[in-house]
């Protein structure tokens, strides 16, 4: 049994634990180490976002508002994950962000302004580094100049002056928007440029990239194998609502190339998604829907019969949720995960952890426990990638990160997932707050992923299929944690200390 003797029964099986009626999150369980015959870095953590989208890494960002648009996608496509696209917009501008993150084969969308050289800057914005002048001052017409906020900042009348009196000549040369990262580094290396304007085969300018980006993705780890679709482009997903408008925005995701969309509802076990679920499927068979959000099995087999290639686990898990506290219905974590996994896995139905991911120890247990892929919100909010920008707290760099749940985003409209858009009285199941800084999404997943390899290394599991074997096979053990145990395996006993994931 791949290394294992019990002489004498050790730790439980996920059946028996899982069957006592205990509401259990990720911090209360701890998996026992299994038989290690492999090295880590041979752990394959390929998986499944739902029955036909592949993925290189199990870890799908969340679609909030203030954690995936445009930037995001592309972002945690190449590192082989995906992100889905929030709806707390109108559908066109949801839709632009979808084929902005698809038409390119880079991990960053700068969204960069364009202006005619009769324009004025008076204000570059907060996110930008450069602008890109063409002679309309759209995307589709010819580049004449490029302005960098070092050539914008020298101008003492920046609402009078045009920017054709100070911008850069255009690059000699285009990229094509179809290179990958190491394909536009030696363009721009071979070129002897300091930047170039990346263009689609229909000569869109979709971007500038800068010998600066290259030397800033040069410093974090080597992307990995990113996820692409049957186009052969990122994979991207989006959200939908439930309402009859929510068609009309299904249609425009889907010309958009949206590889697959989440109908996103706090409690999906509703006549409301399932007439969503029936008329996507109807209108677009080769469209992978994914429905949610559920903690039960019979919740789960109302959205397999109508027809869902994923579910979406989790109610009131997420750090900015309150709808347990505020509804008194939900379920821990942990439970939710095996409890909906177990029933699945028999109708070939991968399962998205939703929530409750603070460390790379909870990864490891929600893909352990059945799940597929772990999304994720405020582990990803404090990112570059993250829409919004930094403020400073108490001497911290933050971001603003809110629930979909709360009343700032309901005004926003995401109240219809909480099936709130026609209540008079508006109650909010989610909390407006702020995280740290965390730098790059480039940076931190690769060394997160390879802690889940390390885990799965402890526990004997060689990828996330051998880990759902393990688990079903009952060879895996878990046991339950006593406060004094969460503890004990946490750092205790410091009168000070520095906590460093890498």
């Amino acid at each position: 049994m791949n290394g294992y003797f019990f002489e004498h029964e050790d730790g439980f099986s996920a059946p028996r634990l899982f069957s006592q009626g205990v509401s259990y999150t990720y911090d209360d369980v701890i998996v026992l180490p299994g038989y290690i015959d492999f090295p880590a870095d041979a752990v394959d953590l390929s998986t499944r976002l739902s029955r036909r989208v592949p993925l290189s890494i199990p870890c799908v960002a969340s679609p909030m508002d203030t954690v995936s648009e445009s930037v995001m996608a592309a972002a945690m496509a190449a590192l082989g994950g995906a992100a889905v696209v929030h709806s707390n917009a109108s559908p066109s501008r949801q839709a632009a962000a979808v084929r902005a993150a698809k038409s390119r084969r880079l991990p960053f969308v700068s969204q960069t302004p364009f202006f005619a050289p009769c324009d004025a800057i008076p204000d570059f914005g907060d996110a930008a580094a450069y602008a890109l002048v063409t002679e309309s001052g759209t995307s589709t017409s010819k580049l004449v100049g490029v302005v960098a906020v070092s050539d914008w900042e020298g101008v003492s009348d920046k609402k009078g002056t045009p920017v054709s009196e100070y911008m850069r000549p255009a690059p000699p040369s285009s990229a094509s928007a179809s290179f990958d990262f190491e394909q536009a580094a030696a363009f721009l290396a071979d070129e002897g440029l300091d930047c170039a304007p990346l263009v689609a085969e229909d000569g869109e300018i979709l971007d500038l990239i800068t010998a600066k980006d290259i030397e800033t993705i040069r410093s974090y780890p080597k992307l990995g194998k990113p996820s692409l679709g049957s186009d052969g482009k990122f994979v991207v997903g989006a959200a939908i609502g439930t309402r009859e408008e929510d068609k009309e925005r299904l249609e425009q995701l889907v010309k958009a190339g949206a590889n697959a969309v989440v109908v996103d509802s706090s409690q999906g076990n509703s006549i409301y998604q399932l007439d969503m679920i029936k008329y996507a499927k109807g209108r677009y068979s080769d469209l992978d829907v994914i429905g949610g959000n559920v903690v039960t099995i019979a919740q789960a087999q109302n959205l397999v019969k109508a027809g869902v290639d994923g579910l979406r686990v989790g109610m009131g898990s997420g750090s900015i949720c309150t709808t347990q506290e505020v509804c008194a219905v939900g379920r821990g974590q942990a439970t939710a995960v095996y409890k909906v996994a177990s029933f699945a896995r028999d109708h070939d139905v991968p399962v998205i952890a939703d929530g409750g991911i603070s460390n790379s120890g909870h990864i490891v247990k929600a893909l352990v426990l059945g799940a597929s892929t772990v999304m994720m919100g405020s582990f990803l909010a404090g990112s570059h990638e993250a829409p919004g920008v930094y403020e400073y707290k108490d001497g911290r760099r933050v971001k603003k990160y809110r629930g979909m749940g709360s009343l700032e985003a309901m005004t926003k409209g995401s109240d219809a997932r909480y099936l709130g858009d026609a209540l008079k009285l508006k109650v909010a199941q989610g909390v407006v707050g702020a995280v740290a800084d965390k730098g790059s999404v480039l940076k931190f997943i690769p060394y997160t992923m390879q802690a889940v390899k390390q885990g799965f290394q402890d526990l004997g599991a060689s990828s996330v299929r051998s880990a759902h074997d393990l688990l079903r096979s009952e060879v895996l053990r878990l046991e339950v944690r006593t406060g004094a145990a969460q503890v004990e395996g946490a750092v205790h006993g410091l009168v000070s200390y520095e906590k460093k994931a890498f």
